[in-house]
């Protein structure tokens, strides 16, 4: 029986033998980040299934090595880091962003069609015990880490011209709402402050629905209804009013396969950019600070 064998964690040296590289050449990859590793006590420290998991994907020739697809929640600025991102690799790699919602973002996740859900569950104040929960009903949730991006301002977006000074006085008249779909990241954040104020969903009446926030935002911005809610940024990217409701936390949930790709740790890179920096400046709302921060999921 190998010295490794069974056991879940491997030195260094052990995790060079395994992966049959010198030594040398295992602290190159694991200083930049391109194979799973934790430095623990000043030591480097391997997690066994995690390398097999590396293994795996660098053994299908790159396909999900120099691949990396994003669904879940849409975001204006994840998705302008994107297009950096899709610049920067031209070529070489597979960029791409499948806008939805959380929950339909979870099960593309959970099924591995895609390599990171966008996410945001609730006020930011909560969002680590609410994204934990969210994030340990998926079967898989064991294999996977989360991200924090960003802290956004959230809340109603309003009809050019509407002027509402809370959110009880929106729900008091029969405004029109369009809401976004069950298990949206949106529709859970307004149910949530509609129940802090005292109402109930079903106080915005008959509601029209829309796919994501943009279409809703569009339908605002024709006329065609008079409040949704989302973010401070897509309300300015449509050029209409809105009402503040406070933080939410902007996350990624992904495999922590997918955490140690350079391709990832260069889309963090890409957030942090002048051009997406300076952009989220101008939408407003958004505060970049904490970005590329591990959220424990424990719950």
């Amino acid at each position: 029986m190998s010295e490794s064998e069974g056991a879940p964690h491997l030195t260094a040296r052990q995790a060079a033998a395994y992966l049959q590289i010198n030594e040398k050449k295992l602290y190159e990859l694991a200083n930049a980040r391109e194979v799973p590793a934790a430095r623990v006590g000043g030591k480097w420290l391997f997690p066994k299934a995690l390398l097999d998991q590396w293994l795996m994907e660098r053994a299908h020739g790159g396909l999900f090595a120099d691949r990396l697809l994003i669904g879940g929640s849409g975001d204006p600025v994840l998705e302008l880091a994107l297009d950096v991102l899709a610049d920067r690799m031209g070529d070489e790699a597979l960029v791409g962003y499948l806008p939805g919602h959380a929950a339909s973002g979870l099960r593309r996740l959970a099924t591995r069609r895609i390599d990171a859900c966008a996410f945001h569950w609730g006020p930011a104040a909560d969002s680590l015990r609410q994204h934990a929960a969210l994030l340990s009903r998926q079967r898989p949730h064991e294999e996977w880490t989360a991200v924090l991006l960003a802290w956004r301002e959230a809340g109603i977006l309003l009809r050019p011209g509407l002027a509402v000074p809370d959110l009880a006085s929106l729900l008091a008249y029969d405004y029109r709402w369009i809401l976004q779909p069950p298990g949206s990241g949106s529709r859970y954040g307004l149910q949530m402050a509609v129940e802090a104020a005292g109402f109930r969903i079903e106080d915005c009446g008959v509601p029209r629905f829309a796919r994501s926030t943009r279409a809703a935002a569009t339908a605002l911005a024709q006329g065609l209804a008079d409040c949704t809610p989302g973010p401070r940024s897509v309300a300015v990217e449509h050029g209409l009013s809105f009402l503040s409701l406070g933080a939410e936390s902007l996350d990624l949930a992904l495999p922590r396969t997918v955490f140690f790709r350079q391709l990832f740790q260069a889309l963090l890179e890409a957030v942090a950019s002048e051009a997406v920096v300076q952009a989220a400046a101008s939408l407003g709302g958004y505060d970049l600070s904490p970005l590329g921060r591990v959220i424990p999921l424990q719950t």
